[in-house]
């Protein structure tokens, strides 16, 4: 017998409640109720063993379509920031731009956000709105503002959203902007990553408020972090449990840049293990020490490059069991991220969860256990 999509809906809150930590009863009823096939429609899925990565088009009603819709893993609907599934006619190759977000990320987010009927919301992302159409459910769609810098997929969002019943405020403009005409909030919710915590986001919620943001980079470290807005342009708050990732926003991703040419330079015997970067909170700590470089290579072999001073650092075996590593440029990026790895190993190299952050109109400092520890400036 085929199952519809109400009994696959259904089965996937039965495997995230038991599984994924989907208790509040609020955001359950939710996720039973509205129906994640009218967000996706067609998707991208990823081509297994292609390399560079290729994506070919699922077609909506097509073979496996809805039941995949009612797993829990991410929905690729867009690639470089243009490419719908309709302009690929076969396997396409690009950089994932917009995605529906596996269903439990997107679930246990709003639960950590800690809002309550009566809160006003600022979502940053809309995306396909299915996330937008969870919240409007759970706390009614007046109390909900979302923000796309897409207008194509803010379109198509829009349109999904009056189909599936609900009505929020959208708005197609830069999120890290927020929207202030509809200012304050009570709490904000990012779909993206960002670099560093936009200021206006500080001047929108209200005092006491809270924003749920990942933090990211050009190393592809990730951290989400829970913050407290103390008084307008401050906050202060702590890093989460779990491995979280989002793209990032496209005004804090990359600038274009050529491949690079690797320069000889400057040789010293590495400290620290070089596949040590390339553990999940290992390229976090890597990515604060050195925030402007970007990283490539795996295990042993490490290359960081920062382009803009024409900054680099390369390990390599020496032969005998350990590293050398090779620096040229005014940033000694091995230096950096060395001496940032030692103090997290010194810490006993504990997950994000004993990190916190606090931002105030001088900088924004992430830092290890406790505000007077080890910390790093995020970029401004």
């Amino acid at each position: 017998m085929t199952s519809t999509a109400a009994d696959l809906r259904a089965a996937l809150v039965r495997r995230l409640t038991a599984d994924e930590g989907l208790t509040d009863p609020y955001w359950r009823a939710a996720a039973e109720a509205v129906p994640r096939e009218i967000f996706v429609g067609d998707y991208f899925r990823e081509t297994p063993g292609s390399f560079p990565t290729f994506y070919q088009p699922v077609r909506e009603d097509g073979e496996g379509w809805l039941e995949a819709i009612y797993t829990n893993q991410t929905l690729i609907t867009q690639l470089d920031g243009r490419l719908q599934t309709a302009d690929a006619c076969g396997p396409v190759s690009g950089s994932p731009s917009s995605s529906s977000t596996l269903p439990s990320l997107v679930l246990r987010m709003w639960q950590q956000l800690d809002v309550e009927a009566g809160h006003r919301v600022l979502e940053i992302g809309t995306g396909t709105g299915y996330s937008t159409a969870l919240g409007a459910h759970r706390l009614g769609e007046e109390s909900i503002v979302s923000v796309e810098v897409d207008r194509t997929v803010a379109q198509s969002a829009a349109t999904s959203l009056k189909t599936a019943g609900y009505a929020p405020h959208l708005v197609v403009a830069d999120g890290l902007a927020g929207h202030e005409p509809a200012a304050p909030y009570d709490r904000l919710i990012a779909t993206c990553a960002v670099r560093t915590l936009p200021y206006a986001w500080l001047h929108q919620v209200k005092p006491g408020g809270k924003i749920l943001v990942t933090f990211s980079g050009w190393q592809f470290g990730y951290g989400l972090a829970l913050l407290t807005v103390t008084e307008p342009g401050e906050a202060t708050g702590r890093f989460l449990p779990g491995c979280t990732s989002f793209m990032i926003a496209r005004p804090h991703d990359r600038p274009p840049r050529q491949n690079p040419t690797l320069l000889p330079g400057d040789e010293r015997a590495a400290r620290i293990d070089p596949a040590i970067i390339t553990d999940w909170t290992g390229t976090w700590v890597a990515q604060l020490a050195a925030p402007s470089a970007e990283r490539i290579g795996a295990d042993d072999q490490q290359i960081l490059i920062d382009y803009a001073t024409g900054s680099q650092a390369r390990t390599q075996p020496d032969g005998h069991g350990g590293w050398t590593v090779i620096q040229r440029g005014p940033l000694r990026l091995w230096d950096q991220v060395e001496a940032a790895i030692e103090a997290w190993q010194a810490a006993g190299a504990p997950h994000q969860e004993q990190f916190g952050i606090t931002v105030t109109a001088d900088g924004q400092r992430v830092w290890l256990g406790s505000e007077d520890g080890p910390g790093w400036r995020l970029p401004l």
